[in-house]
């Protein structure tokens, strides 16, 4: 039987100041229990919280204080666990950068939030060392701590601290704007918290419980779901820097793993080896399964769910809402893809996004969310957050959804035309101002193509007459300037791109096109 639903609103309000402080009293409460699993190492909270404290103290030795930005070049592991909660013992912003971008991309971010110091778990991720070789980061040698590189002290300006936590922020997590500059979503120690507690208690998250965090904790999926929820229900996070099917599988059967939260194309590659290989499953403590960061494919969920014999559970959400907005629930398993009803204290509209007023239960319109987990703003842009989040606190989600009669959300397209590819999100306009920075290409027109549990990146580019490059020089030279999952997966050149009479590129031409090229590789 399920326990009955808490007083969400209390829930809310007795939230802790700082989102280190549920982990920190479970040092107290349960100080032997297994808080961090790294594969190799079992992590108390006991030792947990004398890490962080330890971590917290060191910060203040590099001269880092309140309100400073503090960039942490990272992939999951206990390092970088404890480098956020050691952030927000001291108030700084945790600025959690997945090492593998490019540094490019590293180099913007930090020019962007103009840290006080950066960190690096080198020893768990390749990239990490080779961004702090690059920036002339030095090991840090603590006996306390994991193995860390730090950079040198930069000159930067504190922010303002705040004593509440639905003011002060909790973590800087960047996006790709639309114009393909860094977009900093500043997310508050109460919306991650919100998360951590609302959404964990939904999928009945407890301290008997082991989770598999290969979510990566840059993204605020990985952090506030997966990471700080096991952590606020005093269980064990298995930190896991990257995915790989046959690593989940022995995990599962061998490890005593009870929660599982990916990405539909983890799922998809998990079937996939599981196919290959003729492998049985066997996950003999997992009892929740849970997809997000992407639209779930009714014959996913399906192979899914017989290959585990337990129910997907399914929900959406975005980075600037920490980020959960709906979620299936645990006890009314969906036969479905539905992403669920929203979450409690989470207020949604549906607005026509032309005349700016509601249409009816049932019509699709841009979804706007008004709940103690959506962001302060993006990050020194004011303007922007004034664009998205109105006076009264509507946060527009750029989304077109409708409420079903049942009361759950269909999502039903992408205003702003993101492409989701892996759980990431990637914006058109990043990945095409890249390729026109190349001195032979004078436009390009990015879409995504729905594949099995996943979309792909599908460039077309028109060259300045005259002048050609051939397919594989053009991703290689995205490839310098792209994370992996936003490099397209084919680059087509075309004589002209679709054009109106003003020069907006026309991509509604282009999708099928696309979807045709996609089709014959996949099939092929």
């Amino acid at each position: 039987m399920a326990a009955p639903a808490p007083d969400f609103a209390k829930m809310v309000a007795d939230l802790p100041a700082r989102i280190s402080h549920a982990a920190l009293s479970w040092g107290q409460a349960t100080p032997d229990a297994p808080a961090l699993f790294d594969g190799v190492e079992r992590w108390s909270y006991r030792r947990l919280s004398d890490a962080v404290q330890a971590a917290a103290a060191r910060l203040d030795r590099l001269g880092v204080r309140g309100g400073d930005r503090l960039m942490i070049v990272c992939e999951n592991s206990p390092a970088a666990v404890i480098l956020i909660l050691a952030a927000s013992e001291r108030d700084a912003w945790p600025v959690i950068v997945n090492a593998r971008l490019s540094d490019r991309e590293i180099d913007a971010i930090r020019d962007h939030c103009q840290p006080r110091r950066l960190l690096y778990t080198d020893a768990v991720s390749p990239d990490a060392a080779a961004h702090a070789a690059r920036h002339g980061a030095t090991p840090l040698a603590d006996p306390a701590l994991p193995p860390l590189a730090v950079g040198p002290l930069l000159a930067a300006e504190p922010e303002p601290v705040h004593r509440g936590n639905d003011r002060q922020v909790g973590a800087l997590i960047y996006t790709s704007g639309t114009t393909g500059k860094p977009k900093g979503v500043m997310l508050s120690h109460r919306g991650l918290l919100f998360v951590a507690s609302v959404s964990g208690w939904m999928r009945g998250l407890s301290n008997a419980d082991h989770t598999y965090g290969v979510l990566p904790v840059s993204h605020v999926f990985g952090l506030a779901s997966t990471c700080l929820g096991t952590l606020y229900a005093g269980g064990c996070l298995h930190t896991v820097p990257r995915f790989a099917p046959a690593a989940v599988w022995r995990a599962l059967a061998e490890d005593g793993v009870t929660v599982f939260q990916g990405v539909p194309a983890m799922y998809a590659k998990l079937i996939e080896h599981r196919s290959l290989t003729g492998s049985v499953a066997a996950s003999p403590a997992l009892r929740y399964l849970s997809s997000g960061g992407s639209v779930l494919d009714q014959e996913l969920k399906q192979s899914v769910e017989a290959a585990f014999g337990l129910p997907l559970h399914n929900g959406y959400g975005l980075t600037e809402c920490s980020p959960t907005i709906t979620q299936t629930r645990l006890d009314a398993p969906r036969a479905d893809v539905s992403i669920g009803p929203p979450l409690p204290l989470v207020d949604t509209r549906f607005v026509d996004h032309v005349s700016g007023r509601d249409v009816a239960d049932g019509e699709a319109g841009e979804l706007w969310v008004r709940a103690p987990n959506v962001m302060l703003g993006y990050y020194r842009d004011p303007a922007l957050t004034a664009q998205v989040i109105t006076d009264d606190g509507w946060l527009k989600t750029g989304d077109v959804a409708r409420r079903e009669a049942d009361g759950s959300l269909s999502v039903v397209g992408r205003i702003r035309e993101i492409v989701i590819r892996s759980g990431f999100n990637v914006y058109p306009e990043e990945v095409e101002a890249v390729l026109t920075s190349h001195p032979a290409v004078t436009l390009a027109a990015v879409v995504g193509v729905a594949l099995t549990g996943n979309e792909e990146v599908v460039a077309f580019v028109q060259f300045i007459p005259g002048q050609t490059v051939a397919e594989d020089a053009l991703k290689a030279y995205a490839a310098a300037r792209l994370a992996p999952y936003k490099r397209p997966a084919r680059i087509v050149a075309l004589d002209a791109l679709p054009a109106s009479p003003t020069g907006k590129l026309l991509k509604n031409g282009l999708r099928p096109l696309a979807a045709e090229i996609m089709g014959a590789i996949t099939t092929a």
